[in-house]
């Protein structure tokens, strides 16, 4: 049986009070790049945090964060995403667990923190990476003229790190943007939940997995195209290959 294309589907009124399918697909989108953010603004932040004491010369430090990294980076992310919705809260104290049970937007709130958690581990092994790669004299040069540790990291050692390690965080974000996708399992109505709502109401499969792949993919290009227009502004010469014109 041949398959019947209805791209009109798009424009018919769809359930849960939206006005058609593909307002129900664009709320999925939003849904899709609000969790994206929240999650990698966590994932950034416990990322340097984890990055930047895995360089410390504190051993048990070191050791503590080789720990958080392997823990978060090679457990699945839909195991912890089901660990931190089902089993958390029971762990908590009664009230506590009822209190996080309760809470608006649930499955938004815990798939923002589990995919925060997991890309966190990943993100901490490129800032780490990248703090590595530079030069030991500048971390000494900066130490000798007085500066302290602390602003050693905060005023040379991570701003060129960051620089250095914008393409792989650029993949990185956009993985934990592809990975909002397993927020369905415990019912974060994104893209995907939505192009499968729609799929399950009008039968018209293709249309609605087509038209979010396409979401998907513009929402991919405008990442990537930012982030190549940010490396080439704050590219240092002779740190960054920098994507000149031959000419």
């Amino acid at each position: 049986m041949d398959y019947k294309w209805n791209w009109g589907i798009l424009l018919q009124p769809a359930p849960e009070g939206f006005s058609n399918y593909l307002v129900m697909l664009l709320s999925g989108l939003e849904w899709t790049v609000i969790t994206a953010l929240v999650s990698w603004a966590i994932a950034l932040l416990l990322g340097a945090a984890v990055g930047v004491t895995s360089t410390l010369q504190n051993r048990f430090l070191r050791q503590a964060t080789f720990a958080y990294v392997e823990l978060f980076r090679n457990i699945p992310l839909l195991v912890q995403m089901f660990l931190w919705y089902f089993v958390a809260p029971d762990i908590l104290p009664h009230e506590l667990g009822l209190w996080v049970k309760q809470l608006p937007n649930s499955a938004f709130i815990t798939t923002a923190i589990s995919l925060g958690f997991y890309t966190s581990a990943r993100v901490a092994v490129q800032v780490g990476a990248g703090i590595r790669a530079l030069p030991t004299g500048q971390r000494m040069a900066g130490l000798a003229s007085g500066l302290t540790p602390a602003q050693v990291y905060r005023y040379i050692l991570l701003p060129t790190a960051f620089r250095i390690i914008l393409p792989p965080l650029t993949s990185e974000f956009l993985n934990n943007t592809k990975n909002t996708s397993v927020g369905l399992t415990i019912g974060l109505l994104e893209l995907t939940a939505r192009a499968r709502s729609m799929q399950e109401y009008s039968f018209q499969v293709f249309e609605a997995f087509t038209v979010a792949t396409l979401m998907y993919l513009a929402v991919s290009l405008s990442v990537v195209l930012t982030m190549r227009a940010l490396e080439r502004k704050v590219a240092i010469p002779g740190t960054i290959t920098n994507r000149a014109d031959p000419h």
